[in-house]
């Protein structure tokens, strides 16, 4: 598993989130590990190898880990990179309109005494 540390290294994590396939994917191993078998199941409307497809591109953006296990592929959501698209991107802009919105309410709090 390789440590993404800039937003330039967040590309890959954005480009597998831009899919809803994928972002269903995720969805669902956010419940638990499941074969490979298991997700392609999951997803009747797409074909197993487009399936596959996209299980590389989140395993190689570092969303999923795979663990072989026998014969099977066990695939696993990593939240890492998630947590660290909210901290460089969201959480700045989070503050950003935590404080417009405390500004807000004081105006309005002050007009109201008037």
């Amino acid at each position: 598993m390789r440590t993404i540390a800039t937003k330039d290294d967040l590309d890959p994590v954005w480009k597998a989130l831009a899919d809803s396939t994928r972002r269903q994917i995720l969805d669902l191993l956010r419940q638990g590990g499941r074969t490979t078998g298991a997700v392609c199941s999951a997803f009747p409307q797409v074909s197993r190898i487009s399936t596959i497809k996209h299980l590389r591109v989140l395993e190689e953006a570092d969303l999923v880990v795979v663990r072989p296990r026998g014969r099977e592929r066990w695939n696993y959501l990593n939240p890492v990179p998630l947590q660290q698209i909210y901290e460089c991107w969201m959480g700045p802009y989070q503050a950003c309109w935590a404080s417009a919105l405390l500004n807000l309410r004081d105006a309005v709090e002050s007009r109201e005494v008037e």
